[in-house]
C-alpha cells in the first residue's frame, strides 16, 4: 500500500452560498491528493504524459459525512493498494485537521490511454516498475518493528 497526506486550506471560491464546500469540489481535492501521490513516487503527471499516456477518470465515487467550510484546514489521504494493470484505483479519505472528523471518503478509477491513438492500453512497463518498487519499499518500511 502506498499512501500520502495532502493538506488543503478551503478557499472561499470552493464554497456554496451556505459557506460549505460545494460537493463537486471534493473531487478536485481527490485530484490534489492523486497528483501528490504520483509525484511522491516519481511519476508526476507531466512525466506520464511525456511517456505518451493519459489517465482519464472512468469512475468516481464519494460518500459525504460532514461539510468542510471556508478556511478549514483539511487533510486528504490518498491510497494506492495494488499494482495497476489496465486500470488504477485510488482511494481517498478527507478529514478536518482540527477535529479529525471524517468528512468524505471515496475513490477514482482511471484507465491508461495511449496519447497518440486515444485508445485504452495496459499500464506502461516503466510506470508499473515504479509502482512495484514503491509498493515494495512501503512494505519493507511497514515490516520494520518500532
Amino acid at each position: 500500500m502506498i499512501s500520502i497526506e495532502t493538506k488543503i486550506r478551503v478557499r472561499y471560491a470552493d464554497t456554496d452560498q451556505m459557506k460549505m464546500v460545494y460537493y463537486a469540489k471534493y473531487f478536485e481535492y481527490f485530484e490534489s491528493g492523486r497528483s501528490d501521490l504520483l509525484r511522491d513516487i516519481g511519476l508526476p503527471y507531466p512525466e506520464i504524459e511525456r511517456m505518451g499516456f493519459y489517465l482519464p477518470v472512468i469512475e468516481a465515487h464519494a460518500k459525504y459525512y460532514k461539510s468542510a467550510r471556508y478556511d478549514d484546514l483539511i487533510s486528504v489521504t490518498t491510497v494506492l493498494r495494488e499494482k495497476p494493470m489496465a486500470r488504477i484505483r485510488l482511494e481517498y479519505r478527507i478529514h478536518d485537521v482540527n477535529t479529525n472528523d471524517l468528512l468524505v471518503e471515496g475513490y477514482t478509477v482511471h484507465s491508461f490511454m495511449d496519447a497518440a491513438t486515444r485508445k485504452p492500453t495496459r499500464a506502461p512497463g516503466h510506470f508499473s516498475e515504479i509502482i512495484e518498487h514503491a509498493l515494495r519499499m512501503r512494505e519493507k518500511i511497514a515490516a520494520v518493528p518500532t
